[in-house]
């Protein structure tokens, strides 16, 4: 059976998206989570993530919120994806009973798969900007109007 799957990549992806498009607006996280059917609370959690990488900054308090401290076009998936899960596995590897031989045997084997596939995935995910996303998403659909 198949584990929790992470949102936080795709989340992410859609809130710098937003920001994006209503800057030079800012955004509160009640906005933000509207847009993406999401809870604030986990809006909050992965733009903090953000906000340590140095992509977005917010302020508290009345008329406050949440921007792009960066600009669009500077951000790609890839760098989205290292953020949102680190040096993680790809594959949810787990360590195998240290008594089966079959298990030691393939847990080598799947690092080595796993080393290509995050590469793959982060190869793909850099010809892609938060800037491109914002153009295309705008040619369906003022984002503006989305928040």
């Amino acid at each position: 059976m198949a584990g929790p799957t992470n949102t936080q990549f795709a989340l992410g992806v859609h809130m710098l998206t937003l920001l994006a498009g209503s800057a030079p607006a800012t955004l509160s996280s009640d906005e933000m989570a509207g847009s993406a059917n999401s809870n604030p609370v986990h809006v909050r959690r992965v733009l903090a993530l953000f906000r340590e990488a140095g992509l977005v900054a917010s302020r508290p308090g009345v008329g406050g919120g949440w921007r792009l401290a960066v600009a669009p076009d500077a951000i790609t998936l890839a760098d989205v994806w290292r953020i949102v899960h680190g040096e993680g596995d790809v594959l949810g590897l787990r360590s195998a009973h240290p008594d089966c031989p079959v298990g030691q045997s393939i847990q080598g084997l799947l690092a080595a798969i796993d080393r290509d596939a995050a590469r793959a995935v982060e190869d793909r995910l850099r010809g892609t900007t938060i800037a491109r996303l914002v153009s295309q998403a705008a040619a369906g659909a003022d984002i503006r109007a989305l928040a």
